[in-house]
């Protein structure tokens, strides 16, 4: 009989595997690319610039999720920093195939071709925006690592930003998954698509923030 496995992701794993990933880059840079010098980015440019990075990161995972046959209208967006997240959830049953897809798209488009790219045309802040998109894909690799692994399955997003549900016949509640925390089975999933985005209030001032920021470099520009 076919059910839920419910998961959630366990921030803490990856945290750290995203500190990992961004020493080595930050290590194996510099040798790869002896003209690379972090003292040569704007670092207001750099802060203004990765938020939208990031949700070019969301954005992504929804254009493979579309590509590879789920329903736009069944896709939200959200912002949760309090969490240390931002979030494309697909709130539909997809294939495994759609979801690896989608997983890795992003690590591909905006760290490893565009780092390469940097690197190419010495562009240190494309570069540094690229390591930061790598490392921030974390969770991303973690999930692929873990769902590859598995044989079949239908994937589905739902009310909960750091988990996702699994639906299948065979019994995934006996295996650990590094990174992620087996949370409990259901037979339905809470799938509510009431608003496109949705930004919690923390993320808004920091947005905020950001926007100000914006502002002030760009008058600072002008005179």
């Amino acid at each position: 009989m076919k059910k839920y496995y419910l998961f959630e992701m366990n921030m803490k794993s990856i945290n750290i595997l995203a500190v990992i990933l961004l020493l080595i880059l930050f290590i194996v840079t510099p040798i790869i690319n002896p003209s690379y010098s972090m003292i040569d980015i704007d670092l207001g440019l750099f802060l203004i610039t990765v938020i939208p990075y990031f949700i070019l990161h969301e954005i992504i995972h929804s254009i493979a999720y579309v590509l590879w046959g789920a329903d736009f209208k069944k896709i939200t967006y959200g912002a949760h920093l309090e969490k240390g997240i931002l979030c494309c959830l697909c709130k539909q049953n997809i294939s495994k195939r759609n979801v690896l897809a989608s997983l890795l798209a992003p690590f591909i488009v905006i760290g490893a071709i565009t780092y390469i790219l940097g690197m190419v045309t010495s562009n240190n802040l494309l570069i540094l925006l690229s390591i930061a998109n790598m490392s921030g894909s974390a969770g991303d690799l973690v999930m692929f690592y873990s769902l590859i692994h598995i044989k079949n399955f239908e994937f589905s997003e739902y009310d909960n930003p750091l988990a996702f549900g699994l639906y299948t016949s065979e019994d995934l509640s006996r295996k650990k998954r590094w990174g992620l925390n087996y949370i409990g089975e259901a037979h339905q999933l809470e799938k509510t698509v009431t608003r496109k985005v949705t930004i919690s209030k923390p993320s808004l001032i920091f947005f905020l923030i950001i926007l100000l920021l914006l502002i002030f470099k760009f008058i600072k520009y002008i005179i």
